[in-house]
């Protein structure tokens, strides 16, 4: 039965340096929640810390309410799913994801009947007695997850399980990943520095920079209701301007054309005192240079990319020039050419430039 996973004002120092500061975050039970951010941003010691190969300086951990901050790793019960996977090179399959089972005693038939139903519920029941040497990439990835799952964890934790993989079958472990997590309805706390991982596996996200908690909720949330810059500037892409911010909506001025645009923001109602709106590609739209509406802009790159079309379109801001991402299944021109700049979908969020 999967848990619920607490931190409450969890820090951790090394020598001078926060590595994390003062973070409070919950899991729900049977969640899946990413950990994302930058290299150095603590994610990877938080994880240690709920592992129990870390103990943190301040604050505690807590599972269903349970205080196990001092439990040592083996009496946490909880999977363990590393960057590398630390499998066993000479053991088959079936034997590396039956070790977990036979540290804890189970009898040889019974574990291994159960590493067989867990190699079936990842996709590789027909490869059991493989040596895992044999196996690609991507379903040592898949071994590893079994045998974390094989222990029915009541937290399953992930330290980059995807990081080794090439792109293409990257993107196919990430449904798969997500799909047998949720067969399992198991908690997952999963640490990666890839959003599009992130966007791709987790239930909520939790944004950390420099030890800190940014911002946690749905990725949906973090995409278009960012609570700061830095969530705006980390997650997605986009362009971030100077407006006037009226409450419900902000004034945008761009190439010398006003327009006024309805707006979101993570806290409240209260009109932030030095705006920015954060325009993202796929709100944008290139319209021809005669158009009635739009800002007028220039063409200063364009990339193609087979379903769409990548565009960087340069125009004045209030404060120099901007420019501007648009991502587009339709082709306008090439560049140095004339265009317009149109909005094609509100609200746009609106974060403090102060920050």
């Amino acid at each position: 039965m999967s848990g619920a996973l607490a931190l409450d004002g969890v820090t951790r120092r090394f020598a001078t340096q926060v590595a994390v500061q003062a973070l409070t975050l919950d899991v729900r039970a049977g969640e899946l929640l990413a950990l994302l951010g930058a290299s150095g941003s603590g994610k990877t010691t938080t994880l240690r810390m709920v592992a129990g190969y870390e103990h943190p300086d301040d604050g505690a951990i807590r599972l269903d309410g349970r205080d196990i901050t001092a439990l040592p790793p083996e009496r946490r019960g909880f999977g363990m799913v590393f960057q590398h996977y630390a499998l066993f090179p000479h053991l088959s399959v079936q034997d590396n994801v039956a070790f977990g089972l036979e540290a804890r005693g189970v009898a040889r038939d019974v574990r291994r009947r159960q590493a067989t139903h867990a190699l079936e519920q990842v996709g590789l029941g027909a490869k059991v007695a493989r040596p895992v040497q044999a196996l690609s990439g991507g379903e040592q990835q898949r071994v590893a997850l079994a045998r974390a799952l094989v222990i029915e964890p009541r937290v399953l934790l992930l330290d980059e399980p995807l990081s080794n993989l090439d792109p293409l079958l990257r993107e196919e472990m990430r449904t798969e990943l997500r799909e047998t997590l949720r067969r399992a309805q198991v908690t997952a706390l999963f640490v990666t520095h890839d959003q599009e991982d992130a966007f791709a596996v987790a239930d909520r996200i939790a944004l950390l920079a420099d030890g800190r908690l940014l911002q946690h909720g749905a990725p949906e949330q973090l995409y278009d209701r960012p609570a700061s810059r830095a969530v705006a500037a980390f997650i997605g892409r986009g362009t971030m301007v100077p407006c006037e911010d009226r409450g419900t909506h902000a004034r945008l001025v761009l190439g010398g054309v006003a327009r006024d645009v309805a707006v979101t923001r993570a806290h409240g109602d209260a009109p932030l005192a030095d705006a920015l709106a954060v325009l993202r590609p796929e709100a944008l739209a290139l319209a021809p240079a005669d158009a009635t509406q739009g800002w007028p802009a220039r063409l200063v790159s364009r990339r193609f990319a087979g379903s769409a079309t990548a565009y960087v379109a340069e125009t004045e801001g209030p404060a120099g020039p901007v420019r501007l991402e648009l991502v587009t299944a339709e082709r306008h021109g090439a560049v140095g050419d004339a265009v317009r700049v149109q909005l094609v979908r509100e609200p746009v969020a609106v974060v403090s430039a102060a920050e």
